[in-house]
């Protein structure tokens, strides 16, 4: 039976996954399961096959990731996950499907707030939850958070699912800096602004506010960068003009941002090759590249985002602990339904 276990993993590895090409003298293997579409991470790991000769093997699940470790157990082929969110990093951690990693050179590149303090993810990439705004209707170019809730912008704000894990992470920030009572007033005054119920993805946004439905919309930013250069959808580059991106705070505390992120399965077959991958991916190369795949920000200090990127404006990220974001999501959670803020506005 296990012997079964183990080759139905394997299977579904080659089957549903990327394997990125050997070379003819592989050393060795290891085995990604990952929440990030292949498309994104392909060009890494061929840099990194290309560099320590070991062949790399992706599965992409969209959702069930840690269930299905759970449910491998000690024969799960798992080595790295990668994923996005602090959210499904920690829902990792506290699934018990990670292990801790402790290397002198992931902690030498990946800066403190962006670790898990007992070593079981780290960040790769970060990406601010910044606001939309209409280039037409819109005329000024700083904004805080806080500024949402005010009652200026009465019937003029999008947004995605409250419950989401995009807008729970920027909840969760806003609990950390101001309290759960203050975040409650300021999540009811952002609900009560709303133009409609909260609806569709973060680029769906974008496209409201082409089309008149919003002035603003709260998304992340790297949607930005994927809507300008889609080729196969040129409709999302008309969205993407339509809209400027205003980093909140600016003056303060800085823009809340997130990552994404990698940790050692609990039960890696590969662990050298695991390490020495999550290694790769931690140091220059590797962020410059991951980065430009995927419009976001190198956690890697004096690493440089893409052009693209950086014509979306200067990033300045609040240093909030990301361990203290998702200490408070729970709350988070728990007050989007507390206010019915997927309700929408009340009338």
């Amino acid at each position: 039976m296990q012997l079964l276990k183990t080759s139905l993993a394997a299977l579904a590895l080659s089957a549903a996954g990327l394997a990125t090409a050997a070379p003819a003298h592989a050393d060795g293997e290891v085995n990604i399961y990952s929440y990030r579409q292949p498309d994104l991470i392909k060009p890494l790991l061929d840099e990194f096959t290309k560099e320590t000769g070991i062949a790399t093997n992706v599965l992409f699940l969209d959702k069930g990731l840690v269930e299905r470790i759970q449910a491998e157990g000690a024969n799960s082929p798992a080595d790295v996950i990668l994923t996005v969110d602090i959210s499904r990093l920690t829902e990792a951690k506290d699934g018990g499907v990670t292990q801790p990693v402790q290397s002198d050179v992931i902690n030498k590149d990946i800066p403190t707030q962006y670790r898990d303090p007992d070593g079981d993810w780290f960040g790769l990439t970060t990406r601010s939850r910044v606001v939309y705004a209409s280039k037409d209707r819109v005329e000024q170019n700083e904004i805080t958070y806080e500024e949402l809730a005010d009652p200026k912008w009465k019937g003029k704000i999008c947004t995605r699912d409250g419950q989401h894990s995009y807008n729970i992470g920027l909840i969760a920030s806003m609990i950390a800096h101001h309290g759960e009572a203050e975040t409650e007033k300021w999540l009811t005054g952002l609900k009560n602004n709303l133009a409609r119920k909260p609806d569709g993805g973060d680029r769906d946004q974008a496209k409201a506010i082409l089309a008149g439905e919003c002035d603003l919309a709260l998304g992340n930013s790297y949607y930005v960068g994927l809507m300008q250069t889609n080729e196969k959808e040129p409709e999302q580059k008309e969205w993407a003009a339509a809209i400027k991106v205003l980093f909140p705070n600016v003056n303060d505390r800085g823009a809340h941002v997130n990552v994404s992120g990698m940790a050692m399965a609990k039960n890696a077959p590969n662990k050298d090759n695991a390490l020495k991958l999550m290694e790769f991916l931690s140091a220059g190369t590797a962020q410059q590249i991951y980065a430009e795949q995927v419009y976001e920000y190198p956690v890697l200090p004096g690493a440089e985002p893409s052009d693209v990127v950086k014509a979306f404006g200067t990033l300045k990220a609040d240093p909030l602990p990301l361990s203290e974001i998702a200490a408070n999501r729970k709350k988070a959670s728990e007050l989007v339904d507390k206010v019915g803020y997927n309700d929408g506005p009340s009338q």
